[in-house]
Formats: C-alpha cells, structure tokens, sequence
C-alpha cells in the first residue's frame, strides 16, 4: 500500500500540478482518512523544494456551521479561507468524507453555502488562478457506497487512478480534434432523444490534470440550442440529497421540465437557484476503461467508460458557452449494452454505438491504458 500512495503522489505532484521549487501548495483535507496520502504529498513537495501548506474540513462541524446560517457568518467564514487560497501557487483537495453527511441541510442554506463559500474560492480564485486537482480517498463510507470491502475498494481505487495517463492523453487527441469540428450532436437512448450545437466552442481532453481518476472529452452546447429530452440512468447526489431517474425536458437550451421520482421538488429547486442553473454547462464523453459502472461518487462517475454527462450550470472555463451559475451538476448516463445502450452521431454521423467507438480514429479508446 505505502509504494501505491507513492505512486499516486507523485503522479499527483509531476504529472497533474507539475510542481515546482519554490511554489506554495495547498493541501486540503475534506475528512481525515486521507492523512497518509497527506503525509506523503507533503513529503514529496518538500523534496522538491515546494512550500506545503495544508488545511482540514470536517463535514460534521461544517454542517453545524451551515444549519441556519446567514450571510454574515458565511462571508466571514469564506473570507479565511480565500485569502489562503489566493496566497498558494497549487491546489490538491483530498476528499475522504461523506458527501451526505451534509445530509438534513436546507436548501436556502446550501445556496448560501454554494453561492458565498464555494463559488468565491473554487469556482473563481483556485480554477482560474492555481494549478489545481482533486481527488478522492479510499475509506469505509467509499467502500460501502460502492458496494465493495474497503480492500476491494482500495485496489479498485489505485487501478483506475494510477492509470497511464500520457497514454490516454494521445488516445484522446482525435476525438478531441473531431468534437472541436462537430456543429451538431444527437444523442440518442432509452428515454433520450436529445440534439444540440457545439459549433465553434472548442472541445478539452482531460487525463489527469485536474481530477484523478480522470478520462473524459468535454466541450459545452452552444448556450440556447439544447431541444429534446433525457433520461440519466445513473443515481446522483447533490447537496446531500440522493435523485434517481432524473428526466429533463429542453425547449431553446432551458430545462422547462424537471423531474426524478419522489425527489422532483428538490431537483427543481436545485435547478431555481439562479438563471443559468437550467442551462447546460458542459457536456463530456466517459472514458476512464477501468471504470465500468457508477458507485455514486461524481468524480468516479462522470468517468465510466461509455457514458456521457451533460451538466446543469456554469460552464468550463476551457469550453465556455457563457453560462453562469453557481451550480456545476455532473449527471451521468451510461450507454453500454447493461445499461440500455445507445448511440451518439456528430454531424449525422455515428460516432458511439452502445459505449464503443465506430470510428477508426477513435478506436484506441476502446482499447484501454492500463499500465
């Protein structure tokens, strides 16, 4: 295990940040299982000659924090923690707490939260001003989420983050190429019918910049063009609160129509908090191979090889359609045969058939980057 966290701090450091002597960096705790690969980031940057800084959230004191909360107590919490932000070179967030442990939280506290805390300090200062990733940790509540032991989590979790990522980077690059000269996509499965234009705004690859794991091609519709429906197959979980069989309907790019079983209030709420919040931000095609199906984890899940994600919210600052929101809600749906299967044609043409690429230029993606 000790030659695992090693390895994957030091992708982390030269490979996702790409560190340097004399940078300051932040290393931020979200939960304390993670102290080990702490330890270890911290120790590898100092080798380097970076100047490690750290800091630690506790989601149990956090929502305390946010349950009847008001502004003033928000702006003046936020105002700590953006001024370190804005003091460091890099950022690497190491997630090991339990999302709905924030769980019972109201939805006007956690706009609050979104809109106060999160969007000044991440969404601003440390995306565009730091070299950034974040990541997750293996721990128990990840483990039981996934439906594995922690020991099968834990090798599951080192496989898909420590994956050959200059391998999946040049595998990516003719998709990349293509989807930066495609107008039109259609997307079409169990429950979707759905087209829209990514004309002139240019398509990203991401092999483990930014998030880790990683493996994902993504651009964003053009702002007003998204017409159809969707049905996401996958559970997803915002705010603490857990929707599934989320459906949308857009009429000029706008969500007109939310639901998702028993949780449509809370999804439309969601999808209330401000003017972008019902336009989409982002759309990326899965591609991590060593990641096959959801475990209810985000960072995990907008990666499944053959699915895609098209997110309600503020767009990517690499392929901007001008959307703003406070919100960036990466919701999933896989097209591989388990799961329904479905198809994805840029310009007319089949691009994806049932999570499989059809075209030759594509196909080494089909293929995996194991090491």
């Amino acid at each position: 295990m000790d030659s695992k966290i090693e390895k994957l701090s030091k992708i982390l450091l030269e490979h996702s940040v790409k560190l340097k002597k004399g940078e300051k960096i932040l290393i931020e705790m979200i939960g304390t299982d993670c102290f080990d690969l702490a330890c270890q980031i911290i120790k590898q940057a100092k080798e380097i000659g970076a100047i490690p800084l750290f800091n630690i959230i506790d989601y149990k004191i956090l929502k305390e924090l946010l349950i009847n909360c008001n502004e003033d107590q928000i702006k003046e919490y936020a105002k700590y923690d953006l001024e370190k932000m804005k003091s460091v070179d890099t950022y690497i967030g190491i997630r090991s707490a339990n999302p709905k442990e924030l769980s019972g939280i109201s939805t006007e506290s956690m706009e609050l939260y979104n809109k106060l805390y999160q969007a000044p300090i991440h969404f601003e200062e440390r995306v565009k001003n730091t070299k950034w990733c974040i990541l997750r940790y293996p721990n128990e509540s990840m483990a039981n989420m996934a439906k594995m032991s922690l020991e099968e989590f834990a090798e599951f979790f080192y496989k898909v983050c420590t994956i050959d990522y200059k391998k999946m980077e040049v595998a990516m690059n003719p998709l990349q190429e293509l989807l930066s000269n495609t107008d039109n996509v259609h997307i079409v499965g169990k429950g979707t019918d759905l087209s829209f234009s990514v004309k002139n705004i240019k398509a990203e690859k991401y092999y483990g910049t930014y998030n880790i794991p990683d493996g994902e091609v993504a651009t964003a519709p053009v702002k007003n063009s998204v017409d159809g429906y969707i049905t996401y197959n996958t559970e997803t979980t915002y705010n603490g609160i857990t929707f599934k069989n989320i459906y949308f309907e857009f009429k000029n790019g706008k969500i007109v129509k939310a639901t998702a079983d028993d949780k449509t209030k809370e999804l439309n709420e969601i999808l209330d908090t401000d003017n972008g919040a019902r336009y989409i931000g982002e759309f990326a095609l899965g591609l991590n191979p060593n990641i096959k199906n959801t475990i209810g984890d985000t960072l995990f899940d907008e990666k499944v090889f053959g699915s895609f994600h098209l997110t309600p919210g503020q767009a990517l600052e690499e392929s901007d359609n001008g959307n703003r929101s406070n919100i960036h809600w990466d919701i999933v749906c896989i097209q591989t045969p388990e799961f329904g299967g479905g198809e994805i044609y840029f310009d007319d043409v089949l691009v994806r058939k049932d999570g499989l690429f059809v075209l030759d230029e594509l196909k080494d993606l089909n293929c995996g980057m194991e090491n």
